[in-house]
């Protein structure tokens, strides 16, 4: 009977062959074993992931091969309201052992579930927001919201959300009592607390709500006159998209985002998102065009000065630092080291998500490129920081870093870091 991976085996030796390398030369090139290489080739053993990228590096196939190993996914939708709710109440349920919840729910529902009875508050009747206070709360807002989002660099999301939450929800309604500048302004920034409220879920392995925080800051956006989030809000579906290694729908989003009407910081997010899935494609000459185009569109200078930074906000060198990262799914893990090890001293030991989230990255880097002994010390301190702002993504990476070095499960500094890694790499919860 045929092997379901015939197909990948037999264009992997025919482009050995045209290469003139033996598999004991393809083994050393991308340090797994000849036997390894041996049963890919004759179909009989399914090859991971990182041996399709490096083969496929290693031998120019300019994704050729990353092509023949993927299995399309179907596309992500935006998440809708619930029910097909257009005006819904927001309900939280905060406990005092830990647990807690949100859920967006109509209005007859929370009557009819006895939710009217319980203490309540409502603006209804309230009259209209004086200047200066609603001037206030505005500031007061943005530095709260800069507070966040510095917490949320050493912290877990669940920590973090209900406030978040909350402090939304007061943006929303306060616009309704303000003033027209400073009703804008109040909805602008309720937006964005909204998709940094998105961006915690998907950090905790919720998609789905991952994609309606982003919809919900999408529309208060639009409330307040600004119709440019909603190319930002593919970007961050792109971003989904790329942790469910659909390199197609990945580029497909980026590239909508990368309308000549948006602001350059936004088509330049979205053409770094681009060449991340292009990465993934394996597709090195697209993946750098677009990295050029991003750190073009990145240069300008957009947006009032005193608006929260759209994206990430702890990157000195965001583009630097997303080169590394596509080099590793590029199948070049040295350059993606050096390239890592260059961005990561730059950025501050005090932003823990973003150390652990691109030290996760080097130490795959290293590993993949057989300095096993050199991965293992990089992952070893960053384990306190993974535990510590429990990342659903930061995860993905590290559940990859831990297969990798399971094939060297008899070296030393593996065993030392094998009980840990296998705590820290369970799947997140559904």
């Amino acid at each position: 009977m045929p092997q379901p991976f015939t197909g990948l085996g037999e264009e992997l030796r025919k482009r050995r062959l045209a290469a003139g390398l033996s598999l004991t030369a393809l083994s050393a090139a991308v340090h797994y074993s000849k036997a390894q290489l041996s049963k890919v080739e004759r179909g009989i053993k399914a090859p991971s992931r990182d041996l399709v990228r490096l083969c496929d590096a290693a031998l120019r196939a300019d994704g050729a091969l990353v092509a023949l190993a993927t299995t399309p996914v179907a596309d992500t939708p935006p998440a809708q309201t619930p029910d097909g709710i257009s005006e819904e109440e927001w309900t939280m349920q905060l406990s005092p052992d830990g647990p807690s919840w949100f859920q967006a729910v109509g209005r007859r529902q929370v009557v009819g579930a006895g939710a009217a009875s319980l203490m309540r508050w409502r603006m209804d009747g309230a009259g209209p927001v004086a200047p200066a206070a609603g001037a206030g709360m505005l500031e007061a807002s943005r530095s709260l919201f800069t507070h966040y989002r510095r917490l949320g660099q050493s912290v877990e999301p669940a920590f973090l959300l209900p406030g978040l939450i909350a402090q939304t929800h007061t943006l929303r309604e306060l616009s309704a009592h303000a003033g027209d500048g400073t009703r804008r302004d109040l909805l602008a920034l309720g937006s964005r607390y909204a998709e940094y409220v998105g961006w915690l879920m998907q950090e905790t392995g919720d998609e789905r709500a991952a994609l309606w925080w982003t919809q919900r800051a999408v529309e208060l956006a639009r409330a307040g006159g600004d119709r440019t989030l909603g190319g930002y809000a593919l970007v961050r579906r792109a971003l989904i998209t790329l942790y469910q290694d659909d390199a197609a729908q990945t580029i497909a989003l980026a590239q909508r985002a990368q309308s000549g009407t948006l602001p350059p910081r936004i088509r330049g997010l979205a053409a770094q998102r681009e060449a991340q899935g292009h990465a993934l494609a394996g597709d090195r000459d697209a993946c750098l065009r677009a990295l050029d185009r991003a750190r073009t569109l990145l240069a300008h200078q957009d947006g009032r000065a005193d608006a929260p930074v759209i994206g990430s906000m702890h990157l000195p060198d965001s583009v630097g630092m997303v080169t590394g990262w596509c080099l590793v799914d590029l199948g070049r893990p040295r350059e993606a080291a050096e390239e890592l090890d260059r961005q990561l001293a730059l950025v501050s030991h005090d932003a823990i998500r973003t150390q652990v989230r691109f030290g996760v990255r080097r130490a795959l880097a290293y590993a993949s490129d057989g300095q096993i002994s050199h991965a293992s010390a990089l992952t070893a301190p960053l384990l306190d920081g993974v535990a510590a702002v429990r990342s659903a993504t930061v995860t993905t990476d590290l559940q990859r870093l831990a297969r990798l070095l399971a094939r060297h499960r008899n070296h030393p500094a593996v065993r030392r870091l094998a009980p840990r890694l296998g705590t820290l790499t369970c799947p997140f919860p559904s």
